[in-house]
């Protein structure tokens, strides 16, 4: 299932992508239940199949599976708009599948090659640094270039969501913890980024994380460890690698971070850049306004925006 939040006016809703069309997971799960003739269904939608999409994810096996049957018999009874519970993709704007996130989770340094570029030696332990909520935007939204860097550059990358509380897992169990995947560019401003021996200011610029297009659940990604992924910048490539060349793969990355703190439901945890990133080129290559990266990732989709100079960073999400 490809899930996503959708805004529709100013209410934003937990949905899934079919095809053309975006299907309301708590409407169609309440549909459901009349046609069943069970009372209160939309009371029970509402705890069973929450609209928001942290707490559906809270929701764990069980919600994604009672989601599923609504979605089955919505295509039962032939899939097409009705102006409450599916939508046309046209009719409606795609935001970040994961809003609000209690926690963002970066690992550097984890593509060998970007490793070399980068004149570093492989890690003996992940490298991790955080991103927060402000920085998040979605697939239809522009990356904001503000005046107070000069030196924007992109990072293409697999993240992965959590499903359920993990403390101290073990890596056999470690996939388990995994709601799905979806793509990240971690935008970075290297001269923010290298001001200080912390990376902190160079990543979290409002609007420093666009993400989606949605998130692909974990059932249609058996293997998250062969994936080709790219970036280009105006159709130029510049990323190329395969989530095979990870030095700490999705288990080692769930074992390692559980240790460390309780990850819960929505936590997003981005895995890593492969080589090719513009401060590593040779002559260094930034973005400019105007500039559409475009990141492809296997079996996940495509996640496109431009880059667009902003005076203000106010009201960046959803601009």
């Amino acid at each position: 299932m490809k899930i996503i939040n959708y805004r529709s006016k100013d209410h934003v809703r937990i949905g899934c992508v079919i095809g053309n069309y975006v299907i309301d997971l708590n409407r169609a799960y309440a549909a459901m239940l009349e046609a069943q003739g069970l009372a209160k269904a939309n009371e029970i939608a509402d705890a069973v199949v929450p609209a928001n999409s942290l707490s559906f994810l809270e929701g764990g096996e069980h919600t994604f599976l009672e989601a599923s049957k609504a979605v089955q018999s919505i295509q039962k009874n032939e899939l097409t708009p009705d102006q409450s519970k599916v939508f046309h993709e046209r009719e409606v704007k795609k935001e970040a599948p994961i809003l609000n996130s209690k926690k963002i989770i970066c690992v550097g340094h984890n593509y060998r090659e970007h490793i070399l570029e980068m004149k570093r030696e492989i890690p003996k332990y992940p490298v991790i640094f955080a991103k927060f909520a402000n920085t998040i935007i979605g697939p239809e939204d522009n990356v904001p270039l503000p005046s107070i860097t000069e030196q924007l550059d992109y990072e293409a990358e697999l993240a992965f969501v959590i499903g359920k509380k993990a403390k101290d897992v073990a890596k056999e169990d470690a996939l388990d913890y995994v709601a799905g995947y979806t793509i990240v560019n971690d935008i970075t401003a290297r001269d923010l980024q290298r001001r200080t021996i912390q990376w902190l200011q160079g990543k979290t610029l409002d609007g420093s994380l666009p993400m989606g297009p949605w998130l692909v659940t974990k059932d249609e990604i058996p293997n998250p460890h062969q994936l080709e992924i790219t970036l280009s910048v105006n159709g130029e490539e510049r990323q190329r690698s395969n989530t095979k060349n990870l030095v700490f793969s999705i288990q080692d990355l769930v074992v390692f971070l559980s240790g460390i703190m309780t990850l819960e439901p929505g936590d997003v945890v981005c895995t890593g850049t492969p080589g090719g990133v513009g401060v590593a080129r040779e002559p260094q290559l930034f973005l400019q306004d105007g500039d559409v990266v475009r990141i492809e990732l296997e079996k996940v989709g495509t996640l496109e925006n431009r880059v667009k100079t902003v005076r203000s960073m106010a009201g960046v999400r959803g601009k």
